[in-house]
């Protein structure tokens, strides 16, 4: 009796939900669909997603890594006031967060600027010029590539107050 009922239920959900999935009914020759355009609504070029801030690495102006992003502080209304930013420390220990206003950012789409050089000797065969390629995409990346603090650096960041979550 149990296997009729099951083997039922099946069959019934199975004729059911190609009936459930349809959106809208076919059109009828006699009443054919105006013909309209709809687009995908698509983003303004010069928004981020957040997501993709949190984590984000912080420089000076002298390119020195200040620590990353680890929140993101939004009010009531919507609107960013600030982020915190975790300086110092070393593999999540011993960092101190601060809260630095958002107009204080200055966020960066090209990598950091290096100024390391670096030396390759070789042995055995005759060393050949080295070339690099950069390549770089025409399609525009969802999110900034550092951020960069001006006039501030590690030692004066770890003398602000902690900023403590309440």
């Amino acid at each position: 009796m149990r296997s009729k009922l099951l083997i039922g239920g099946l069959l019934a959900s199975v004729m059911i939900i190609p009936a459930l999935a349809q959106s809208n009914p076919p059109a009828s020759a006699t009443n054919p669909a105006p013909a309209s355009t709809v687009t995908a609504p698509r983003a303004q070029s010069d928004l981020w997603r957040a997501s993709k801030l949190i984590g984000l690495n912080v420089y000076n102006d002298k390119n020195e890594k200040l620590g990353d992003i680890s929140e993101i502080l939004v009010d009531k209304s919507g609107k960013v006031e600030g982020v915190v930013i975790g300086v110092g420390g070393f593999l999540g220990m011993g960092e101190h967060n601060i809260k630095v206003d958002m107009a204080k950012l200055k966020f960066v789409d090209e990598p950091v600027r290096t100024s390391a050089t670096t030396s390759t000797t070789t042995t055995g065969e005759a060393s050949r010029p080295a070339t690099t390629t950069t390549t770089r995409s025409t399609e525009k990346q969802w999110y900034p590539n550092h951020a960069v603090l001006s006039g501030a650096s590690k030692e004066q960041l770890k003398t602000m107050p902690d900023f403590k979550y309440n």
